[in-house]
């Protein structure tokens, strides 16, 4: 009774995607905790990506089912992406509009009024140090203020979960220790966060739960203290996924 009143922020049941002969996701199931922050990390071409577009509605899985806050989400699309916000890695913005216009634009797609739009726009703007660059167009912001742009649209809906791929990739330190705060607070008011990246500390030291992914399977799942056991999260990664060789480089590099 208490997993139909209280359902996980996503469940993924058995997602699989072939793309021509290649499997991608080969039949993952992950639960991700309600008022967790959960990381999802894998090698490059491991399947993250590919997983979390299939979960939040962006790609259709072959085989599989994904659940947020226990909606389908490819039964009932509409409601289930009212409850979730993306950030996408790779995904095109609607750069020609200023930054203000763009969270506008967001806000109102997910069917707000303009009063709360506005209000919610300008807090983004000042919460991700953008309001001098509100009436820039998108096309001219940097990497970094392009991704904290990109996060203000996902968060202007008040989703109850928060989807990010790489969401650190090419910010500056101090932006990326405020969207830190942003997603710690996030999570503390009754949010939940899934996190995918490369960064095996940042991961470490933000997630309370994580998922090794490699060749589209789940290898190792659960908190972070599981998983990592008596070593590093990086080091248990290492472990997990393979493919370290201990190597010195040719002798010809060797400047001594």
């Amino acid at each position: 009774m208490d997993s139909v009143m209280n359902p996980p922020a996503l469940e993924i049941r058995g997602l699989a995607k072939r793309f021509g002969e290649k499997i991608a996701v080969n039949g993952i199931s992950l639960v991700i905790p309600t008022g967790s922050c959960f990381g999802l990390v894998g090698p490059n071409g491991a399947g993250k990506t590919t997983t979390l577009s299939m979960a939040t509605g962006l790609l259709r899985p072959d085989m599989g089912q994904a659940l947020i806050a226990g909606v389908d989400v490819w039964e009932h699309p509409t409601e289930a992406k009212q409850l979730v916000g993306v950030l996408a890695d790779g995904v095109k913005l609607f750069d020609r509009l200023t930054g203000e216009q763009l969270i506008t634009y967001n806000g109102l797609l997910a069917g707000l009024d303009r009063e709360t739009v506005a209000r919610r726009c300008s807090d983004l703007l000042t919460m991700l140090d953008l309001g001098a660059a509100s009436r820039t167009l998108v096309v001219d912001y940097s990497a970094g203020m392009t991704k904290k742009i990109a996060l203000a649209c996902a968060l202007v809906h008040a989703p109850r979960l928060l989807v990010l791929d790489e969401p650190f990739e090419s910010v500056d330190p101090v932006s990326a220790a405020n969207i830190r705060d942003i997603l710690h607070g996030f999570v503390t008011g009754g949010g939940t966060v899934i996190v995918s990246s490369h960064s095996m500390d940042l991961v470490e030291r933000m997630c309370d739960h994580v998922a090794v992914v490699a060749d589209g399977r789940v290898l190792a799942a659960g908190t972070v203290a599981e998983v990592r056991g008596e070593s590093t999260l990086e080091e248990r990664f290492v472990e997990l996924v393979g493919g370290r060789a201990a190597m010195e480089g040719p002798a010809w590099l060797n400047q001594a």
